[in-house]
């Protein structure tokens, strides 16, 4: 029977160049999707799935992640001061959702890499990995789903969706084995093939839940362009050794680094929203029509 998933692990030392200028200054996990940074949903979404143990992997200039979840006595006391009770509240709860650690990736060498350097923290132990500028919206069950096939299986599943053909040289891409439906075996995983050398269309989206063994197939990993050690090709090793699955899934993900994807995540969440979606829909609905959109 497979251990339970007691520790997430959220890389986020990268240096967000998809994102300049505005990243320039601040973490990308740090941009704000509506009014709160990004890495926030992502611990969120953790704790809603039951895991409170969280390392954040940082950088150089990514102090302000740390901030972020600290407790802020000078603005609690002020809130506090003016009666601005809900604010207070919703301040206090950051700091206290979860039980977050940090440690430095110390260089820019690839996600694989980073992962390397929760080791120790991990230890022997089955583990999820959330890429800190992937969301996903509040209802979505990927990583629930996730953990439900280790916890079937016991074995490291790997969070994939179909994607158009011209985007797979963007992603890690699967070649799958049907298992069920919504679930795949994997073959083989290639990062960032050229469109007519794509296995499939499946991507690998930022969320995984990983056995231990995955950093022995790190350690063996040789470093790609710029020294950069990749997941993927982590991954590739894994799957020599035991089984991988893939789980499918089709909506609810955004990808934060990507200009595009950013200002979707903003439009749907904030409609998503009770106190601002009603008020927005009817801005958006005068904005089509007023600049004739359709």
């Amino acid at each position: 029977m497979a251990r339970s998933v007691r520790k997430v692990v959220i890389p986020a030392a990268g240096l967000g160049t998809r994102f300049l200028p505005a990243s320039k200054a601040q973490p990308k996990e740090m941009l704000p999707v509506v009014d709160k940074p990004a890495i926030q949903y992502v611990v969120e979404e953790a704790v809603r799935a039951g895991i409170r143990d969280i390392l954040i992997i940082t950088g150089r200039g990514k102090r302000s992640l740390e901030d972020h979840f600290d407790r802020s006595f000078e603005l609690e006391a002020e809130l506090a001061s003016k009666d601005k009770t809900e604010l207070l509240d919703s301040v206090r709860a950051i700091a206290d959702m979860a039980d977050i650690h940090y440690v430095r990736q110390g260089e820019p060498r690839g996600l694989g890499h980073a992962v390397s350097v929760a080791r120790q923290h991990v230890g022997s132990e089955p583990f999820v990995v959330m890429l800190g500028d992937d969301i996903m919206r509040e209802g979505s069950r990927v990583l629930d789903d996730m953990l439900a096939i280790h916890a079937r299986y016991g074995r490291s599943v790997v969070a994939l969706k179909e994607v158009a053909r011209h985007e797979v040289s963007s992603y890690g891409c699967a070649r799958p084995e049907h298992v069920e439906e919504g679930l795949v075996r994997l073959l083989d995983v290639v990062e960032k093939p050229a469109p007519d050398d794509a296995p499939s269309n499946l991507a690998v989206m930022g969320r995984y839940v990983f056995t231990p063994e995955i950093f022995d197939a790190l350690d063996q990993v040789d470093p790609g362009t710029g020294g950069e050690v990749q997941l993927t090709d982590a991954i590739g090793l894994l799957i020599k050794e035991q089984t991988v699955y893939g789980h499918v899934f089709e909506e609810g993900r955004y990808d934060i680094g990507n200009k595009l994807d950013y200002l979707r995540a903003t439009v749907e969440l904030a409609l998503d929203r009770e106190d601002l979606g009603p008020a927005f829909r009817s801005f958006l609905v005068e904005l089509v029509e007023r600049r004739k959109l359709i």
